[in-house]
């Protein structure tokens, strides 16, 4: 922790809570731990642990949990470096979808927010006359997200370099996926009905009509089927090179909906489960032994996380996303600002950011809340037991009291203000990110 105050990290993270700051004692600087998600001393105000302590009496009072269950509920609230509330809170517990912001920050260490995955397109034959006499391949480096809108506006490329027909197959290569399918075969075979629009499924013809207007429908033809290879034979020409979404977008994409898919091909392209797990812990600064992933989705009770440690891992991405001049805001969903996805029906407090996390016997809710008492509230509640929906709806009531009694923000801070409008859809099928490379 000496470190970064000697950086000025931790004035600037404290001034964009919203909180001034008296001068410490260089005595007192000694009692800092080594982490952003650890702390200093507790609270004086009581205010945060009685909050909680209400909350887990409620959970047994409305039968939502039996008396020996209290123990596997997690909670962990903290201002700054003090702390407010604590239950089992660096104990590993089932941690569901709360599992991508360590999949979250470890994509954007390893990558950066505006890193682009392509996928190249290329021929082992030549073009005459509109024809293609060979194969195209398609070489895929892990893209997330190529759906049907970015397969449509790579056919209209295509289209637009005189391609209208393929006398071969359609090779797939590399990791190549396609509507959240990996399987090549299968994203290849929907790779093939995008770039021929007779043949499109009625959901590719929905969202093609939600595409700017006049965007042309693309035809290519295939006469061959879809072949999955290691490498294309012969060395193909490379025909034009897709770029995706930033990662910025993929990872906030990936959030507001807590798409299993995306995370786990993010997670496999920073070198899987157990690397994310590593990685988290070591950015965060908490014990390894309190991020345990066996993926980077969060499906199955096995992956378990200490509420402590999300909370230090979401501090972690603040930091990161401060080093590029971006918000939390970029890459997480806030209340009143987003609407779509796993902010849907939710009653959180204003300005609230968060992750939420669901399995059959899970339900858990992180993040962050801004407050005028406290400047930014991280927080991180890990529930077990069937009834998900009375404890999301006790999640969204114990922040609203916290809010009350620590009272509203006066103004939003920077840390929950997205750059952008957070609830337009990122601009998927944009012909700007297809460059083409073949000159006839």
């Amino acid at each position: 922790m000496l470190e970064l105050f000697g950086s000025g990290l931790i004035s600037v993270w404290l001034e964009m809570a919203g909180v001034n700051v008296k001068p410490i004692n260089a005595l007192d600087i000694l009692t800092w731990q080594g982490s952003p998600g650890l702390v200093v001393a507790a609270d004086p105000n009581p205010v945060g642990a009685a909050t909680v302590l209400e909350y887990l009496k409620g959970l047994q009072t409305s039968k939502l949990i039996a008396a020996n269950q209290i123990e596997s509920q997690g909670i962990w609230i903290q201002s700054g470096p003090m702390l407010m509330a604590n239950h089992q809170g660096t104990t590993p517990l089932p941690a569901a979808s709360l599992t991508k912001v360590a999949t979250s920050l470890v994509a954007f260490k390893n990558f950066g927010p505006d890193h682009q995955f392509q996928t190249l397109v290329s021929t082992t034959g030549s073009l005459q006359n509109g024809v293609l006499q060979g194969n195209l391949v398609i070489t895929g480096s892990g893209d997330p997200m190529f759906v049907w809108e970015e397969a449509i506006a790579l056919g209209n490329s295509l289209n637009q370099m005189g391609i209208k027909r393929v006398t071969g197959n359609l090779v797939i290569t590399g990791n190549f996926a396609m509507n959240f399918q990996r399987n090549p075969v299968l994203a290849g075979q929907m790779l093939k009905q995008a770039l021929n629009y007779a043949t499109w499924p009625r959901g590719a013809t929905f969202l093609h009509s939600l595409m700017p207007k006049g965007t042309p429908k693309p035809q290519i033809v295939i006469a061959g089927g879809v072949k999955v290879e290691p490498i294309a034979n012969p060395q193909p020409t490379l025909l034009l090179r897709h770029h995706s979404l930033p990662l910025k977008q993929i990872i906030r994409e990936m959030n507001v909906f807590s798409n299993n898919e995306i995370a786990q091909m993010l997670a496999d392209a920073v070198g899987g489960a157990e690397v994310v797990q590593s990685t988290a812990a070591t950015l965060a600064r908490v014990p390894q032994s309190e991020i345990q992933l066996i993926n980077g989705s969060g499906l199955g009770p096995e992956n378990r996380i200490s509420p402590r440690a999300v909370c230090a891992m979401f501090m972690a991405i603040q930091q990161q996303a401060f080093a590029y001049q971006l918000t939390l805001a970029d890459l997480f969903p806030v209340s009143g600002f987003d609407h779509r996805g796993t902010m849907h029906s939710r009653h959180l407090p204003a300005a609230t950011l968060m992750k939420t996390g669901t399995l059959r016997d899970v339900s858990a809710l992180a993040g962050v809340v801004p407050t005028r008492d406290r400047g930014l509230v991280w927080f991180a509640i890990l529930n077990r037991g069937t009834n998900v929906s009375g404890f999301r709806t006790g999640q969204d009531q114990l922040l609203q009291r916290l809010v009350q009694q620590l009272q509203v923000a006066p103004a939003v801070p920077a840390t929950v203000t997205p750059h952008i409008a957070t609830n337009a859809i990122p601009q998927l099928g944009a012909a700007s990110r297809n460059e083409m490379l073949y000159g006839g």
